[in-house]
Formats: structure tokens, sequence, C-alpha cells
């Protein structure tokens, strides 16, 4: 039992860490990889994209002061993502960040929508957890008023604390997703912003090493 336990356990984290390697990827599958959880709508220069394919280098990548992004000029596509760095002094949480933008011409320049992914094992890990802890808290309250817990005012007492206990450690678990997607998001941001410039011709590109 113990064994299989292990074993479980190694396969998740196994699971995990494939899934989080994949999606710092930035193959054309990998950068469609993750849980889309926002967007946002941009435009470029009308020459944009002929100075996006000018900056890159043969395998479509371009290398930005706090990322990087790779071109995909069949799919008219870029995706970024920030740089991660082994032992990196900066936190890292567990909710990062990447972006893949769709390009479109107009008349007016280029159409680019911004759509923002998370791994899917965080996304997964996240909603299991908020599901674990209100249906527990649920399920408590449940059962406990079942066997009579709210017939005394000790026991209305101790029911409203467990209550506000549950609610407590949902609030708290917002709140740190919440954070944490600030942060990974104003990361993200500087990374685009970054390639906003080069794209629109205001600031040198530096091609990929």
């Amino acid at each position: 039992m113990i064994l299989a336990g292990l074993f479980a356990g190694v396969l998740i984290i196994g699971l995990i860490l494939g899934d989080w390697f994949y999606f710092v990827r930035l193959t054309p599958d990998a950068g469609r990889y993750g849980c889309g959880v926002a967007r946002s709508v941009d435009r470029f220069s009308a020459d944009g994209v002929t100075r996006l394919q000018a900056c890159v280098d043969a395998n479509g990548a371009l290398t930005l002061p706090h990322g990087i992004g790779r071109y995909y000029p069949a799919l008219q596509q870029i995706a970024i993502r920030p740089q991660y760095h082994m032992f990196s002094m900066s936190f890292r949480t567990a909710w990062p960040l990447k972006g893949l933008v769709h390009l479109q011409a107009d008349p007016h320049g280029v159409h680019a929508l911004c759509v923002k992914r998370i791994p899917w094992s965080s996304a997964i890990v996240t909603l299991v957890w908020f599901l674990l802890v209100a249906g527990g808290t649920v399920g408590f309250m449940i059962a406990y008023g079942a066997q009579g817990g709210f017939d005394s005012l000790r026991g209305l007492l101790m029911g409203a604390g467990i209550l506000g206990l549950g609610l407590l450690v949902l609030a708290f678990g917002l709140l740190t997703v919440m954070a944490a997607y600030r942060l990974e998001n104003s990361r993200l941001t500087k990374v685009y912003e970054e390639l906003k410039a080069v794209v629109n011709g205001t600031v040198p590109p530096t091609r990929a090493g």
C-alpha cells in the first residue's frame, strides 16, 4: 500500500514536471498549450510584421530584455514568455504565464490578439483544491446539522466557527491566486511591451543567440 502511494506520488510529480517543461517551450504546438485565462487586444504598425521578420533569427526566435519570443510566419503568431533563470533570486509562483499573439493585417495596421495561458497542472490543482475546501466545508456543515449539531447554542457557535474557518481558508487561497496572477501578469506584460516596441521600431532588436 505504501509502495503504491509512493508510486502514485512520483507519477503525479512527473506529470506536473512534464506539463511545466512542455509549457515553457515555444514550438508551434507548445505555444498553444496551456489553460487560457485572459485575452488582450492591441494594434501594431502597418509594417510591423515586415520589421518583425527582419528582427528574428533563422528559427524565428527573438531575445528580449526580460523574455523571449518566437515568430511563426505560416501561422501569423508570436509566442512569448518571460525568461526562467536557474537559481534566480526573483520569486516564482505556481501560476506562470505565457502569451500567444495572433496577428491579422487590416487596413489600419496589424490587429493583435494576445491569449494568456497557465500550465494545465496549475489550473487543475488549483481548481481541485478549491473544490475540496469548499466541498469539505459544505459536507461537514450538512453532516454536522444532520447529527443535531445546531440544536444547542454551543453547537451553533461551533458550527459558525468551523464555517468561518472554511471561508477564511477559501479567501486566503483566492487572495494568493490573485496576487500570483498580478505578479506573473506584470512580468508577461513587460515582455509583451518589449516585443511591441521592437515590432513598432521604437527600440533596436536583439537576435536570439
